[in-house]
């Protein structure tokens, strides 16, 4: 479904994505994680051509950028990370405007606009304004405007960003239906528990590269199953095992408290990069 081979962009000297090869599966939910400036939200932008590739090539269903982009533009969809809707339109005169922006007929237009208002449960919120909604409702609006036109990838970029936990696992809910329904979905995300959750597989990306790829099992089997921690003069400690039975018998040797646990994404990027995905 998306195939990258040898992505480069560069904004003068800097090298936003260094080298980038990709295939993602038709029908899979696959995260893209990192920290700020991993070139995760570039790659995006590139795919969704709001910016130029310096280098490379790219293929979304058989067709090719920039080559084609009207029928690429045809087959995605896009949830930007931050509100884009208009405010002074009701949730339902926004999907009808995107609607019209894509040349739906006007039958088919309607009809939609019913069914993702009811996909994303905001049918008796559909004559409100936008800017009665909270930040839920408003992305929830926002997945619904990029379903509007039947897309078969589905970009979504931070989806949950400053939503609080309980609103954040309403949108995993809609996220695995979308995904159910046979939706391609690409995600970049800070929240390691989001992509473990959600994601088939993860590519983690460090200063443009692609550092790891595989499920987020995995990558966590890669390091060992469990961790046990603890907190020293120079700071937090790890150390990784196989088994819980190796575990507990080393956490039982520490003169200080320990923590043992189960190796999670996080455990995996901080080992191969030194640093914490934060926002």
């Amino acid at each position: 479904m998306i195939c990258i081979d040898g992505l480069v962009k560069k904004f003068g000297e800097r090298i936003a994505v260094d080298n980038l090869n990709l295939t993602i599966n038709q029908g899979e939910t696959f995260g893209l994680l990192g920290p700020n400036g991993a070139g995760k939200t570039t790659t995006i932008r590139i795919l969704t051509m709001l910016t130029r590739p310096t280098a490379g090539t790219i293929t979304l269903n058989g067709w090719r950028l920039p080559q084609d982009e009207l029928a690429v533009k045809s087959i995605i969809g896009v949830v930007p990370q931050h509100f884009n809707l208009d405010i002074d339109l009701t949730a339902r005169e926004n999907l009808n405007l995107h609607g019209r922006l894509h040349h739906m007929p006007h039958g088919l237009r309607e009809e939609r606009v019913e069914e993702l208002l009811d996909y994303v449960e905001l049918k008796e919120r559909g004559n409100d304004m936008v800017n009665k909604f909270s930040g839920g409702m408003k992305r929830r609006l926002m997945i619904a405007r990029a379903l509007l036109h039947k897309p078969q990838i589905l970009f979504l970029d931070e989806p949950t960003v400053g939503l609080d936990p309980q609103v954040r696992r309403r949108l995993w809910d809609l996220i695995r239906r979308m995904n159910a329904d046979g939706l391609t979905v690409l995600l970049t995300t800070h929240y390691i528990e989001e992509a473990q959750n959600l994601c088939a597989r993860v590519a983690i990306m460090e200063k443009g590269r692609l550092i790891a790829l595989n499920t987020p099992v995995a990558l966590c089997e890669r390091l060992g199953k469990f961790v046990v921690e603890w907190n020293e003069s120079e700071g937090m400690q790890y150390r990784f095992f196989t088994n819980r039975t190796e575990a507990a018998a080393f956490a039982g040797t520490l003169s200080v408290n320990a923590t043992l646990r189960d190796t999670n994404l996080e455990d995996v990027f901080v080992e191969l990069t030194g640093r914490r995905v934060s926002g």
